[in-house]
This record gives C-alpha cells, structure tokens and sequence, in this order.
C-alpha cells in the first residue's frame, strides 16, 4: 500500500538512442511526461567523441579537467562518451545546448545536474554499454552488468545476500542461480545510487526476492521494507545485459516543468513555504 500523497513510481523500460545526430529524443520526453522516469541505452562506439579539441571540452565543461587526469585510452574514451550521453539526453529534456548542462558530484560520487534540481539522473556502463536513468518524480539509480559474468560459486552470495536471499538463491535450479545472483547485483547497485550512498550500503542490510520480480525492498529476514515509496526493475537488454532500475518517490510530485531551472525543487520550496507559515502565523504573506 502506498502511503497518501505518494504514487509507486514506474521505472519504465529501457530506450535504445542513437548517436549524437541521429538521437530520437520524443520517446524519452513522452516517457518522462508519462512516468516521471525514463531509462536510455546506447553503445559507446555511437557517442565517442571525435578529436579531444576545443568542441570536447566545451562539451565536457567542468568534467574536461577529470578527462585529462585519465592515462587510459578506454576509459577515457568512455568517460567522456558517457557524459556526451547525458549531457545530450539532459539537454534534450531543459531544451538547452548540451554544452551549458553542467554536471556536479556528490560526496560519493553521485552525479546531479547544476541548476536543474528538478530532474534526476543516474549513470552507469559495462563493456559497451551505456546507461542513463532520467527521473522527474524523486530518485533514480541504474546498473548494468553483462549477462555472462559469473558471480555464483566466487564466495560473494555470503558478501552481497541477505539471510533470505540466500536462502532463496540455493533453493533455485543450478541454472538459474547465477542470472538471479545479477539481477541481485544490478538492483543493489542501482538502489544504492539512488539513495546517494553507493558502496557505503552494505549490499547484506537490504534485499529483493531472487526468485521473482522485484516488487519492494526487503529487510534482511524477507520482510517488506520500503511498500510503495519504491519501485524495482531488472531487464535482460540484447540478450548480453543485465539491467537493474531503482526509482523512489520523494513525496513531493513530479516537476511539470524540467525546462525550468531552480536552486530547490519547487515541491521542496513549497513545502518549506508551507512549514514556515505554520511556525510563524505571523509571518506576512
């Protein structure tokens, strides 16, 4: 049961976008209009940039320096795909150039948007995979891992699972272990991103159900955690990933409007707004 003034959040389904001059972005808007979320796919080779001139670091903006501090070709190839990417996607949500979004970075990492507080995002790649998760409604987190890493039998069920989990991924045919075992993976991870805490979670403090659909957090015993503040997806994408997609509400609706820049989400105001009026009677309108 949801709690009143909440909806259950929809993580959506996954949106395969194109390269830079060929990205259909009405999908993503429709999804975001429809659903508060929208989760996008692309294969790096389609947004590598060209050249490391000029053009790239005003793309990359405050990300240029983080650029330059990589000695590896791959990585620094993807890094900057990844961020053209959500820049681009971002963009496309304001209705600004990509080169004016700016992304910032929390104390473990997670990425916000400068200036846009009303849209969420979250990032994540594997291989040659990436993936963006858009969120107008509250929180979003997204993991991806490729559908052949094996994770069953390396000694990480006692590492990542709950008791229950456990319980349940050894109650499972030997071939449906390991598929469980990711689709548990992505879905701490993305959770974990969500909430801004990333590796600081310990993945044994909360769990899903291995053996079926993700419908609600769970504590470590199996019990109901978080009932409808969140919602949970796992997706297998081109028969070679595992997708895992977190959303939470945050209480507060969705931003109509993503166009608009803000220092607060309007919800968030109005309700500080809101609060000081019945602290302070006196305070004029």
């Amino acid at each position: 049961m949801t709690a009143p003034g909440r909806r259950t959040p929809d993580p959506g389904r996954p949106i395969t976008i194109s390269g830079p001059s060929a990205a259909d972005w009405s999908r993503v808007r429709a999804d975001l209009a429809r659903h508060g979320t929208a989760v996008l796919c692309a294969h790096e080779d389609d947004w590598r940039p060209e050249g490391t001139g000029p053009r790239l670091r005003t793309l990359l903006g405050h990300d240029w320096q983080r650029f330059q501090e990589l000695t590896h070709p791959r990585v620094r190839t993807r890094f900057a795909a990844s961020r053209l990417l959500l820049k681009s996607a971002a963009a496309a949500v304001l209705g600004v150039p990509p080169e004016s979004v700016e992304l910032g970075y929390g104390l473990t990492g997670r990425p916000f948007l400068r200036g846009y507080d009303g849209v969420h995002i979250s990032l994540s790649h594997t291989d040659d995979l990436l993936l963006v998760g858009l969120a107008t409604d509250g929180a979003i987190g997204v993991d991806a891992e490729r559908a052949d890493r094996v994770l069953y039998g390396s000694g990480l069920v006692r590492h990542m699972c709950t008791p229950y989990e456990a319980e349940r991924i050894e109650a499972l045919p030997l071939a449906e272990r390991n598929p469980a075992l990711l689709r548990l993976w992505t879905l701490k991870e993305a959770y974990s991103k969500a909430i801004g805490l990333g590796l600081l979670l310990r993945f044994t403090d909360f769990g899903f159900s291995p053996d079926r659909a993700p419908t609600d957090l769970l504590r470590p015993d199996g019990t109901p955690g978080t009932v409808g503040a969140w919602a949970f997806r796992t997706e297998s994408y081109a028969g070679r990933y595992t997708l895992g997609v977190a959303v939470g509400d945050d209480g507060f609706g969705r931003t109509t409007d993503p166009a608009a820049a803000t220092a607060l989400d309007p919800g968030i105001v109005d309700a500080l707004l809101a609060a000081l009026g019945e602290a302070d009677p006196t305070r004029p309108e």
